[in-house]
């Protein structure tokens, strides 16, 4: 992607994004708001599209957005991503439960210089990208918004929406030109001291909220900070993924480090802003839809224990999720009514 650079009125060096080919796999809400904002910001954004393609040919993408509503009017939605073709930038915002197959959906926008940004939750997605299409051109972006889809061609952004950015090599010019996109479309971006950083950073509110939201038979997040005992289990899975990152990132040789005390204070800080909000995960679980178990807390459980870090409220959260979400699929029974 090319750059132009400019001064500010300090005489400050910036970078401002020139215009690149963005394309969006996964239009759900979190790919839909941040496509949007890029195509707002003037690229040139392709977005493939299944459930909203009939709704946003006929009238456009509607992002209903705390910030201020918009509408894009024109949208460039195509039903496969063949039709999307190469780009300069490609957002993957699959949900992980599609990562067997987002090879084959990937490759067509595949071009010699195409960079790939994984805009999803879970820990391990990069390096699977990475064996496909090789490990120098992917990213990884992680998402603090609250977000839903609304009926076809709508997205309601409730709150929040900054994005924590790196690579998979940790190249400091690599994450200046993804900060330098992103921030021309008017986003929220932090570049985070290292991928695997960012990843445990995001873990610790996705496995606590995530997890007890399901765990809770389909609660909302304000149930889960004012019950105390689950508050509490909250708390301590949080400091086990701060545990667990910092031991991850000590084998990597990183000296960046999580502070489990500031974890616990500024995820339940952010939390008690939100509201009674539904995590992605109890959406999915209560429309019985696969939910994303093992990448967000299986492969974290099997980290803790590869690296020798007590998890056991990570653990019970992954052994009670994995269950519901089998017996909620009709994969496993539910116990039968006993006879009269």
């Amino acid at each position: 992607m090319n750059r132009t650079r400019w001064l500010t009125q300090g005489g400050t060096l910036n970078y401002a994004s020139a215009m690149a080919t963005v394309g969006v796999i996964g239009a759900g809400a979190v790919g839909c708001y941040y496509g949007a904002m890029l195509a707002r910001g003037g690229h040139d954004v392709r977005f493939l599209m299944r459930r909203d393609l009939a709704a946003v040919k006929a009238h456009g993408l509607d992002v209903r957005s705390h910030l201020g509503d918009f509408r894009l009017p024109g949208v460039a939605a195509f039903p496969s991503p063949e039709e999307v073709g190469p780009v300069d930038w490609l957002i993957c915002s699959l949900k992980t439960t599609a990562l067997d197959g987002a090879r084959e959906l990937l490759a067509p926008c595949v071009g010699p210089s195409t960079r790939i940004v994984a805009l999803m939750n879970g820990l391990g997605i990069e390096d699977r990208l990475g064996e496909w299409f090789g490990r120098e051109r992917i990213f990884g972006a992680m998402a603090f918004v609250c977000i839903n889809r609304g009926e076809p061609g709508v997205v309601h952004h409730l709150a929040y929406g900054r994005l924590s950015i790196g690579n998979l090599l940790d190249d400091p010019a690599g994450n200046e030109a993804l900060n330098a996109l992103l921030l021309s479309g008017g986003l929220d971006v932090v570049v985070a001291p290292n991928l695997r950083y960012a990843r445990w950073d995001k873990l610790s509110w996705n496995i606590p909220f995530n997890g007890l939201s399901v765990a809770g038979g389909g609660v909302g997040t304000q149930v889960i900070i004012d019950d105390p005992i689950l508050r509490a289990t909250a708390e301590r899975a949080m400091r086990e993924v701060a545990a667990t990152g910092n031991a991850d990132l000590a084998a990597l040789g990183s000296p960046a480090r999580l502070d489990g005390d500031e974890v616990v204070h500024r995820m339940f800080a952010l939390t008690e802003t939100m509201g009674d909000y539904r995590t992605s995960m109890a959406i999915d679980y209560v429309l019985g839809r696969p939910l994303e178990v093992e990448a967000i807390l299986g492969e974290p459980s099997r980290r803790a224990a590869m690296l020798g870090i007590a998890a056991p409220a990570v653990n019970t959260l992954y052994a009670l999720v994995r269950t519901a979400d089998l017996r909620r699929r009709g994969i496993i029974p539910m116990i039968a009514e006993a006879a009269d």
